[in-house]
């Protein structure tokens, strides 16, 4: 193996690891675990640190989580061991080439780390990203469109943010506005933002309609979001302390 193509195997690996580190952490805030949290536990889980906080006992009690917990770790492990493969092919390679031949190769895991870092700050960027493995880990935890999804954002006190996919609309609110519903006063729950299929995000206001396909960012009771909207409740284990 040349060391072009160790380099080059060596920037891929790196790539994969960085995006089965976000689809992990995806498929952990589905299971109604806040992104920093979900995230945190997730690079303690692939990279084998053991780290442990308070924070782990909500993967623990949660069956479904620990289900994926186990899985996180499994591919962590079989990466883990992967890079270090990788990294001793390159350091081995080394001592067949020149310098020049080294800092053009050296150019291709820099490009890997620049395409990471264009993900994580710039915000087009890791839009499209986040929402293209929320698509995926949407189909893969769900498989049916039966579901509506809800991607917990954060907690604020007692209550949530999280954003609702429509795959369907209740049949209670369909082709009415949330003022002719009384939404807010019927539910509890707080429609903010409301991204319809194809047009930008807009706060949602008393004569919004819900369609198939909208996103809406709401405030409530995670448990009656997941209820009203017909979404799979992620946290009944845990809030009926089986």
């Amino acid at each position: 193996m040349n060391l072009y193509t160790a380099f080059f195997l060596f920037s891929i690996i790196i790539l994969m690891y960085w995006v089965m580190t976000e689809l992990f952490t995806v498929l952990f805030r589905f299971t109604g675990l806040p992104d920093e949290k979900a995230r945190f536990q997730v690079i303690s889980i692939l990279t084998g640190c053991g780290f442990t906080t308070r924070e782990s006992e909500l993967l623990l009690s949660n069956s479904s989580r620990r289900r994926l917990a186990r899985l996180t770790m499994l591919f962590g492990y079989v990466f883990n061991i992967t890079i270090v493969t990788a990294l001793i092919n390159v350091f081995l390679t080394l001592k067949f080439y020149q310098a020049e031949h080294f800092y053009f190769a050296l150019l291709i895991p820099l490009a890997a780390i620049a395409i990471i870092l264009a993900f994580m700050r710039v915000p087009r960027f890791r839009a499209w990203g986040d929402h293209l493995l929320q698509g995926f880990a949407d189909r893969l935890i769900m498989r049916s469109s039966s579901f509506n999804t809800v991607l917990l954002l954060d907690y604020i006190g007692k209550e949530t943010i999280a954003l609702v996919t429509l795959n369907h609309i209740p049949e209670n609110y369909q082709g009415v506005s949330l003022s002719e519903s009384d939404f807010r006063a019927e539910t509890g729950i707080l429609v903010m933002v409301v991204e319809h299929p194809g047009q930008k995000a807009e706060p949602a206001g008393a004569n919004t309609v819900f369609t198939v396909g909208d996103k809406l960012t709401v405030f409530g009771d995670y448990s009656q979001i997941c209820k009203v909207f017909h979404a799979r409740e992620h946290l009944a284990d845990i809030q009926t302390g089986n």
